[in-house]
């Protein structure tokens, strides 16, 4: 389970200068950060300490959250330079295959069919409540002579 940051957690967050932003969900951290982290770790300074000594409140995130941030960090960098600190953090989701224009046109077929089919639901299900109305009689309020 991820850690979620209350408004006041990711204010405080975000007074932090090795932040350059921060969501109830994500710290996205300087460049300048992620370069000393690295060196730091590099350098034999135990995971954790390289945040408390940037000023971050460590109780805020699980133990794994740290060595797992530096070894994204490490793999960033491995696999595209100096370049791939700059990335916005996550981890990236596949989108699937690009859409081609007939994958389009077949979706949008099978969503006409769906709309149709749904219609001719309704009307039905219009139909029999018109008819069971129909069995029953209004109370008027009309009085013969």
């Amino acid at each position: 389970m991820r850690t979620t940051f209350s408004i006041e957690e990711i204010a405080e967050l975000k007074k932090n200068p090795c932040v350059f932003d921060c969501t109830a969900k994500s710290v996205y951290y300087t460049l300048e950060f992620k370069q000393r982290a690295l060196e730091l770790y590099a350098q034999g300074v135990e995971i954790k300490e390289i945040w408390r000594r940037s000023g971050f409140d460590i109780s805020k995130w699980k133990n794994e959250y740290f060595r797992g941030t530096l070894r994204d960090w490490r793999q960033a960098v491995e696999k595209h330079g100096g370049n791939g600190l700059t990335h916005r953090g996550g981890t990236p989701h596949d989108r699937g295959p690009a859409h081609t224009e007939k994958d389009r046109i077949k979706r949008l077929e099978l969503q006409v069919k769906y709309l149709e089919a749904e219609n001719d639901f309704l009307a039905q299900l219009r139909a029999k409540r018109a008819e069971s109305n129909s069995g029953r009689t209004k109370n008027t309020n009309s009085s013969e002579s």
